[in-house]
């Protein structure tokens, strides 16, 4: 018998299934149901955080590098005397280098953000758009530490208002298409 208006207690593992599972798949089930939990805590985290947005960083860093190595001048006399296999490895050794340099900077700098912005949003416990404008302001001021205290601030409102931008951008409400 049933008691309205309480909610009804089962024995762990024993709760009821989705429809469309059967019996026979009880275990399967609850096993992917923990790897989601899994993933979604681990995806949560500050570290996972910081980790994906550097590594993200530092792959469109790389990208950049490599398109804009694309349009540069290459002098013609500078490799004269090298053969053709020798100045195609010093060219793709160049395009390396510049594609380290430049992707590690923008993972440093991705990292850094979602870190800080990270730790902030956990710390104040909400979802909205001061925490990029904070995490902007404070991430501007470390990057630009070593050019003296005007470089900080300015940096520090620079980077803020790019954070506010992009944020306000990709949190917009889409228009209803009726």
């Amino acid at each position: 018998m049933s008691l309205p208006l309480v909610a009804p207690v089962f024995p762990a593992g024993k709760e009821p299934l989705p429809p469309g599972i059967s019996e026979e798949e009880r275990e399967a089930y609850f096993q992917a149901k923990r790897y989601q939990d899994y993933m979604t805590k681990g995806m949560e985290s500050c570290v996972a955080k910081t980790i994906i947005a550097g590594a993200g960083g530092f792959g469109i860093g790389a990208f950049f590098s490599l398109m804009s190595s694309s349009f540069a001048y290459e002098d013609p006399l500078l490799r004269q005397n090298l053969s053709t296999q020798q100045k195609a490895r010093e060219i793709f050794k160049e395009m390396g280098r510049g594609m380290w340099k430049s992707g590690k900077g923008f993972g440093q700098v991705g990292a850094l953000f979602a870190g800080i912005e990270c730790v902030i949003e956990g710390y104040r416990a909400k979802n909205d758009i001061v925490n990029p404008i904070a995490a902007g302001f404070v991430a501007g001021g470390i990057l630009a530490r070593n050019s003296g205290p005007k470089a900080v601030v300015g940096g520090g409102l620079a980077f803020a208002a790019f954070s506010a931008a992009i944020d306000l951008f990709l949190r917009r409400e889409t228009a209803d298409e009726d």
